[in-house]
């Protein structure tokens, strides 16, 4: 077989009897870092134009970004130029440090200062890998010689840095392949590379520990990360940022543990693109955090400017099931899903604590619109059908007719297949339950007490034809409606429900009746619209009938040949 898991060894774990991470609570965001620009640009079949990048730049500004990773200069003129121009066009918003990176290489990182000339204030990230397979396989080279070029790069970084006094400092060292190197010795590493910057003395330090590879579970991650805050010389002075991939498609999950473990600052790209099976994804993690009450401290309110500006930049289209971005994330097909949203809605008032079934936040809060909720096809039910209705055409219906309307729907979408929208439900409502058939036009009504009940004298017709009065008797008004109907057309008929229900304003009509009867046996529905309850509800017991007769119920002998 060549599917074979036994070429794997698993990752071992930290032996940590100490772990106090489980019990951690994020309540405050981290320092964010958008690597969109370098990490998620070397990502692209595709690398994006100066002019998108501008795009995307100037989107996480308006994010509300503080630190920006915008290319690696010393690797590409590209990069370069728009690190340039960034600077020389006064581009950086006096509240935003951009970030570089490159390699511990001596050429590379004079190149980088070099790019970065008249900065007011940048971060240098500079790194080398550190892995048992980078150093055996890659490089050749044992501890003591990574640890040099670790050494060397800082040297390097502080020496170009002291040079150029008037720009405001920032260094970052990566042991890349973090989660591949053995933790005494990435911490070996790490107090090397401080011991030359001394971030004890005021400098700022950022130590970046990624998951430049996924290997393990995310409590594995953070075992490493609390490992390392716990072991490393400087930690009170440095801030210890993490970059985590998506390998395991658990890089949100890593960040949010490493983050319980330590960390201060998170590294990551809007949407999660990025090498292989991505980068850790920013706005997931930040609208997890919104989503418990924390303030992301980012602006993800325009979720449709966000997704639209990462898909014409990247050229990458944003998967429907995305959290919180994706087109479908808010919508319902299931029928309980739609049944216990619609339920949830409807008890909350204005102001109070978000508790609505099957969504964990408020769709509005990142622009999207309740229509989008719920969305019909043949998985749907009752309650997602009534939603619709009453959401875009102001008709609220009573439970029994839900029931039987829905399956009208149903049908209706496993015909087609796939999903029905609003309007075909309403032409559907309309066919099945509103239309009037010819001649059975209530025209005009009186209703009047006496002792022995109700009067009703109701006039049918319409279109022309002939008309026809009705008379009835009973103790209420449905009734002696429906009494004038039995004895003018020899049937028996029941009423077996109807609800009235007033409509909004700004509607024609100002009443809603639906009713359910049984004739000769024959069970159907019917609704109405109308300018008063009394009048929706006559015409729906009068459609109601008519269909029936129609199909055969009663004699018909007395039913003027337009009704029929």
């Amino acid at each position: 077989m060549s599917f074979d898991h036994q070429k794997y060894v698993a990752f071992q774990p930290v032996r940590k009897a100490d772990r106090r991470w489980p019990d951690q609570v994020i309540e405050r965001a981290p320092t964010w870092c958008a690597v969109d620009l370098r990490d998620g640009n070397q990502a692209l079949v595709k690398p994006m134009t100066v002019q998108q990048k501008q795009r995307l730049f100037d989107l996480l500004v308006k994010l509300g970004f503080k630190e920006i990773e915008i290319g690696f200069p010393a690797a590409s003129q590209p990069d370069f130029d728009f690190c340039r121009a960034l600077i020389e066009e006064n581009r950086i918003p006096d509240d935003v440090t951009i970030q570089v990176l490159t390699q511990a290489r001596e050429e590379l990182i004079a190149r980088t200062f070099e790019a970065l000339e008249g900065a007011p204030r940048a971060i240098v990230h500079v790194y080398n890998s550190t892995s048992t397979v980078q150093r055996e396989q890659v490089f050749g080279m044992d501890r003591a010689g990574i640890r040099e070029i670790a050494i060397q790069g800082a040297n390097w970084v502080k020496r170009h840095a002291e040079s150029r006094p008037d720009t405001d400092w920032t260094f970052q060292y990566s042991p890349e392949s973090f989660t591949g190197t053995e933790l005494d010795f990435a911490v070996e590493v790490i107090d090397a590379v401080t011991a030359v910057w001394r971030p004890d003395q005021a400098q700022r330090v950022i130590i970046n520990l990624p998951a430049t590879v996924e290997m393990a579970t995310p409590n594995v991650f953070a075992d490493q990360i609390e490992w390392v805050c716990d072991h490393i010389q400087y930690r009170p002075h440095v801030e210890i940022s993490v970059h985590t991939h998506n390998d395991r498609g658990c890089a949100v999950a890593a960040a949010e543990l490493a983050v319980m473990a330590g960390a201060d600052r998170v590294e990551g790209t809007l949407m999660g693109n990025g090498e292989r099976t991505g980068n850790m994804d920013l706005v997931t993690m930040a609208m997890n955090l919104y989503s418990q009450g924390v303030d992301p401290a980012l602006d993800l309110s325009g979720m449709a400017e966000i997704t639209e500006v990462v898909e014409a930049c990247t050229e990458i289209s944003t998967h429907p099931r995305h959290p919180y971005a994706g087109e479908l994330v808010f919508t319902a097909f299931s029928g309980s899903h739609q049944d216990a949203i619609k339920k949830c809605l409807a008890r909350r008032k204005e102001g109070e604590t978000w508790h609505v079934a099957y969504l964990p936040i408020d769709p509005s809060d990142v622009g999207r619109r309740y229509e989008e909720v719920v969305r019909i096809n043949s998985q749907s039910g009752k309650g997602g059908v009534a939603y619709v209705l009453e959401r875009d055409y102001d008709i609220t219906l009573p439970r029994w007719l839900q029931i039987e309307f829905s399956k009208l729907v149903q049908r209706e979408a496993e015909e087609n297949g796939g999903e029905i929208d609003s309007i075909s439900i309403h032409r559907l409502f309309k066919k099945h339950y509103l239309g009037v058939m010819p001649g059975w036009e209530l025209e005009s009504y009186d209703l009047h007490r006496d002792s022995e009940g109700v009067v009703a004298q109701v006039r049918v017709g319409g279109e022309g034809g002939e008309s026809l009065l009705l008379e009835g008797r009973a103790q209420g008004a449905v009734e002696a409606v429906a009494s004038a109907l039995e004895q003018r057309f020899g049937i028996r008929l029941a009423v077996e429900a109807y609800d009235e229900f007033a409509l909004g304003e700004g509607t024609t009509a100002n009443a809603l009746a639906c009713i359910r009867v049984v004739v000769d046996g024959q069970p159907g529905s019917a609704a109405a619209l109308a300018e008063d309850t009394t009048s929706a509800t006559i015409q729906a017991l009068l459609s109601g009938v008519s269909r029936l007769v129609k199909a055969g119920a009663g004699s018909g002998e007395s039913v003027p040949a337009a009704m029929v």
